[in-house]
């Protein structure tokens, strides 16, 4: 399925693209020219959700059409909205290296059970394959963590037809934790009160000194 989004190049300030809720972008790479365009801002934010940074889309240019990826966003803090974009611009028939997301799934039978808390230690797998076979994403599942021994790695993760692992194998997805005990803190030392207590010996045993049977003594 080729996911399509129009654009136009731009030639004014960014500013007055925003102003028409269009967003500023900039295409390059695979030989192609660094280029300014805009993007509809509503368009752009559903073909996200859909191709997130690994899925190949093509940049409807005026008549030009660009394979490309989303590779970077710029979001207003405040809003969340996005600012300014980047497409890399690739080659179809040449193969591209990107870290694919994965999406975690389950309950972890040792968390369900009380034994220790789930780490997710990866948040992405960096793979090597041709634009077209590229995943959107990796799931992993898990519920198999029963003990705190349990762990998941790269290698368990089932990769696609004509998709490169490039990320070591042996690297850790997810594992369990033990609970950490929380330890009851000392009540804090009163030291005014410690103060005044022994203040109140000291006069106590300066009253005592000045009895007339101790000066008769």
């Amino acid at each position: 399925m080729t996911i399509t989004l129009q654009a136009k190049k731009r030639q004014g300030m960014a500013e007055a693209a925003r102003a028409a809720e269009q967003v500023p972008a900039v295409y390059y790479g695979a030989g192609k020219e660094s280029t300014s365009i805009s993007v509809p801002l509503r368009d752009f934010t559903k073909i996200f959700k859909e191709a997130g940074e690994t899925t190949a889309i093509e940049l409807a240019v005026e008549g030009e059409v660009v394979n490309a990826l989303i590779h970077d966003i710029q979001r207003d803090p405040l809003s969340g909205l996005p600012i300014h974009i980047d497409f890399l611009a690739i080659d179809m028939n040449k193969e591209i290296e990107v870290p694919v997301p994965i999406e975690f799934t389950g309950l972890a039978e040792a968390e369900k059970n009380g034994l220790g808390t789930l780490v997710k230690v990866l948040h992405e797998v960096q793979v090597r394959a041709l634009p077209a076979h590229m995943p959107h994403s990796f799931t992993v599942d898990v519920t198999p963590l029963a003990t705190l021994e349990s762990q998941i790695h790269v290698r368990d993760i089932a990769l696609p037809n004509n998709v490169t692992l490039v990320t070591s194998p042996d690297e850790v997805v997810a594992l369990i934790t033990a609970f950490i005990e929380e330890k009851e803190e000392a009540a804090p030392i009163d030291l005014e009160s410690i103060e005044v207590e022994q203040k109140g010996k000291k006069e106590e045993g300066e009253t005592t000194a000045e009895t007339p049977e101790t000066k008769a003594e």
